[in-house]
């Protein structure tokens, strides 16, 4: 099993920017495919990005509505995935958590929560404007 820990959150106003971390801890990081999630107040939890894993193909996939905003890129060194948020937006206020999920198909299955195996805490991200 893998144990995730996210930093990096905090307030910012509308264009601003920030990077997200969710370092890794247990089993072989780069056996899992990784996903950033995010919860605001009164909403269901939903995907923002995804990657495959290290001996994948290298993928990335994005909501859309944080496509050529945020990037998420993962260091198998450092065993820390990232979320670079750029152009912030009050809509982008949530609970950000970042998963891992292991396996067959796990590239399509970190795009959705409930595809997810492990979770960190989530950091909170607030955007004012």
């Amino acid at each position: 099993q893998v144990q995730l820990m996210e930093t990096g959150g905090g307030s910012v106003e509308a264009g601003g920017s920030l990077r997200l971390s969710c370092v890794a801890s247990g089993d072989s990081y780069s056996d899992y495919c990784m996903g950033w999630f995010r919860q605001a107040p009164g909403k269901e939890r939903e995907p923002v990005a995804a990657i495959d894993s290290g001996t994948g193909s290298g993928r990335t996939a994005y909501a859309e509505s944080v496509k050529g905003r945020f990037t998420i890129s993962r260091d198998h060194v450092k065993n820390t995935l990232y979320l670079q948020m750029n152009s912030l937006q009050p809509e982008d206020t949530a609970m950000y958590s970042c998963g891992a999920i292991g396996g067959d198909s796990c590239y399509v299955r970190a795009q959705s929560p409930r595809g997810i195996r492990y979770w960190g805490q989530g950091t909170q991200v607030t955007v004012s404007s």
